[in-house]
Order: structure tokens, then sequence, then C-alpha cells
């Protein structure tokens, strides 16, 4: 039995979501469900769903490093997608941390399911986790850190794997990235910026500044004939990063830039990913390529995770041992298999989907509904 003229609501508010839910999307629309997406203006989100060519309705913005402003976007982001839901009328709500989603459907009593494995935002899970029908979370993430911001323990689904493995496990490379920018594969490294908006960040870092100044230039001088792809979140850590590199501005191998195509082809074929953030350096690694991450808190349980099964990524804070390691692995090269398909494939397909979990969860329970309660 299919999923024909289901009306499902998919909301998307970071660039992470809409990469993830891209193959989702599709296994609905192959169903002939009827889908609502609805996404948020944050960060790269509308140009990765432009670049899927995914149709998506465009509600709300991100609030910022501010707590008010996070308050009054989120009421006006209510507002917005309310009237919208409320025509559709959904028979079922998926999303990833979407708080207005979330609230909307558990006021209209839409059945709703997330994918969360970022209990690290603690003031988005505690609004989030009591008002969610169900949650999937990885097994490598201690469950306690879930209930501990109020979700319910029987509403949680575990799989053993992690969020990147959804679009990777369907992931082929394309080397039509290298020509679009005039790169040489594993002679370029892609850089990303710390995510200093996030709530759980924001007593960490300035959300107009970004570390990687500290270790490019060391870098940069060991490999000046590498390309270096840096890629910021925001205007203000692109104004504040382009102010401390100034000494490079004349290299046009030193890209700055808030936006990257095809992200996952760049990091297959690059030398090195280095990140601020987790969910980059987690798909490079588990493509088998060197991944740095740097960012300024404890190592997160997904990255333990890949560690301990031997994926390459490392944890470094500090900026001078970041520069050190990175001048290692450069020197070292890739390995001989290091761009074959079956350096990662085999061994991420030992690990579980998220998206096969949510889709076949949603579609079993809509048609035990659809028994329970035959159409006349």
């Amino acid at each position: 039995m299919s999923l024909f003229n289901k009306n499902i609501w998919i909301d998307i508010e970071q660039p992470k979501t809409a990469i993830m839910f891209q193959s989702l999307i599709k296994r609905f629309e192959n169903e002939e469900s009827n889908l609502l997406i609805t996404a948020r203006d944050y960060d790269s989100t509308y140009q990765i769903l432009d670049d899927y060519q995914v149709s998506y309705k465009k509600i709300g913005k991100h609030g910022g490093e501010k707590l008010e402003d996070k308050l009054e976007t989120y009421i006006d982001r209510l507002k917005a997608l309310f009237p919208i839901v409320k025509k559709f009328s959904p028979e079922y709500f998926i999303t990833f941390l979407s708080l207005e989603g979330t609230r909307i459907a558990y006021g209209l009593q839409i059945p709703s399911i997330g994918i969360n494995d970022e209990p690290r935002n603690k003031p988005v899970c505690k609004l989030l986790h009591p008002f969610i029908d169900n949650l999937i979370t990885p097994e490598c993430i201690p469950i306690e850190l879930y209930t501990q911001l109020h979700a319910n323990l029987d509403k949680i689904i575990r799989y053993n794997g992690l969020d990147e493995i959804a679009w990777l496990s369907e992931y082929v490379p394309n080397p039509s990235i290298l020509d679009r920018f005039d790169l040489d594969k594993g002679n370029y490294l892609l850089i990303r910026s710390e995510p200093a908006h996030a709530s759980y960040f924001i007593d960490k870092l300035k959300p107009d500044e970004t570390m990687i100044n500290n270790f490019l230039p060391g870098i940069y001088r060991e490999f000046p004939n590498h390309t270096y792809l840096l890629l910021v979140r925001s205007d203000k850590q692109e104004k504040f990063l382009l102010k401390k590199l100034r000494e490079f501005r004349k290299e046009k191998n030193i890209i700055v830039t808030q936006y990257l195509p095809n992200i996952v082809d760049l990091c297959f074929y690059g030398a090195l990913v280095i990140s601020g953030g987790g969910t980059i350096v987690r798909e490079s690694s588990l493509l088998n390529v060197p991944s740095i991450e740097f960012f300024p808190g404890d190592t997160a349980p997904q990255e333990k995770f890949l560690i301990k099964n031997r994926f390459p990524l490392e944890h470094i804070r500090d900026s001078d041992f970041i520069v050190k390691r990175t001048l290692d692995l450069l020197n070292q090269g890739p390995s001989p298999d290091r761009f074959k398909i079956s350096s990662f494939k085999e061994k991420i397909n030992q690990f579980e989907n998220p998206n096969d979990i949510c889709f076949n969860y949603v579609k079993n329970r809509l048609l035990k509904d659809q028994r329970v309660f035959p159409s006349n």
C-alpha cells in the first residue's frame, strides 16, 4: 500500500536539514504523497533547497545572537506558518529541530516525528521535546541527555549510526565540481567556521568571530600552492575574517564565501577538511577524508563514535597543534584508495540510516490509521 494523497508537512530550519531531508522528500514523492515543504531563512538553507530543486515555501528567519530577537522571530514565524499549515491540514509532521513546526503540530493535534542528534542545543530541546510525539536519536548519544531535557523515554527511537549516513549512504562522487572551481583533487582544503549563532555556542565565541585566522596563516605559508575554501556562516564572520587575513587578500587561492554548492563532493575530493562545527567533519570523515574539528568545547558523542570506529577524525582545540597536524597530513598525501567509492561505502553501510527509520515509521503509522479508520 502506498501513501497516495496523504498530506505530509516537512519543516526545514537549517542547512543540515535541507541536505538530510532531500532523499526523504523524494521517497514521499515516490509514494505520491501531497507534500508541504516550509523552510526558514538561515545560512545557506534556501540555496541548498534551490540546488536540489525542492519546491518549498519561504517562512521566517533565524533570530541571530540576541535572545529577544530569537523570541520575536519565533513568534513571527508561528503566525506566518499557522494559516498555511491549517489550510493544508497535514496528516503527519516531520522535522529536525523546528520549534515553530512542532508547536503548531501539537496545537493542531498533528502526529509528529523529529530527528535530533544535538542535545547540546539545550534551549531548543527543552521547548521541543515535550511536544514532539517521537524522537529519532543515535545510540551513541547517551539517552539521558534527552530525558534530562524533557524527552519522553517511551517515545525515543534509537538507531546505530549517525544523521550524516542518511545522505552519504546514497552518495556517488561527482568530479565535475573540480572543473567548476578549477580545483585538483587532493590539492585543496575546505575550512568551515564555527556555528557562532547556535544557542550552545553563545558563551564560547562572539557571533561575528571565528578562530580560522589563528591557524590558516601557518598552514598557507607551508603550502601556498593549495587552494583554501573558507566557508563562513554570516556577513559578520566574513568581514571579521577578511579583516584578520588582510595580508592574504591578494592571494587568489584563498576564497572566503558564505556558500558552496555540492559540499559533499568538495569534501570527498579535498586533501583535508577542517571545521568548527560537527556536520561537515562528520560527513568528511565518513567519506574517509582526513578531518579536524576545532570546536572549542567537549568532543561530541558523534565524534567519539567516529573515532571509536576508526574514521579519520580528530578534535583539536589548540591552533598551533592544528597547524602541526595539518602539515603532517598534507605532507603524507592521500592514501592510494582515497578517491574510490569503496573506500567509504562498505564501511558506512554497516550502520543504520535514520531516513529509513523515519520514512518507515511514518508510513506504517499512516497506513495503520487508514486500516483503523477506513474512508467511506
